[in-house]
């Protein structure tokens, strides 16, 4: 195999690597959405309230071990009017129908 084939399969593996680690990203973070939404509605949070007050909603610098997506994806909610939040930081739930109980969770 010539040098030049060889810099190729590396980049086309290199650009493969990328989408893939992307697409696992996408995959964490739209968990993290229905987890998220799975959460309030076991909780019962559906206005302000009854909002609940999340114990992993910030972000810290400090945070050891594998990446938890549940911030960034509670932003995006906030930001998309699906999760509401008070002014003491507790969140809700605006709509009931956002999305289903997977049936192995609800109650």
């Amino acid at each position: 195999m010539s040098q030049i084939s060889q810099i190729i399969l590396w980049i086309i593996i290199l650009v493969l690597v990328y989408i893939l680690s992307r697409r696992v990203q996408t995959w964490k973070v739209k968990r993290a959405y229905f987890a998220i939404i799975n959460e309030l509605k076991q909780q019962e949070a559906f206005d302000s309230h009854s909002a609940v007050k999340l114990p992993w909603d910030k972000r810290t610098v400090f945070r050891f071990g594998t990446r938890d997506y549940r911030p960034r994806a509670l932003d995006y909610l906030v930001l998309s009017n699906i999760v509401g939040m008070t002014d003491d930081g507790r969140h809700y739930l605006k709509s009931r129908d956002v999305g289903p109980l997977p049936k192995d969770k609800a109650k």
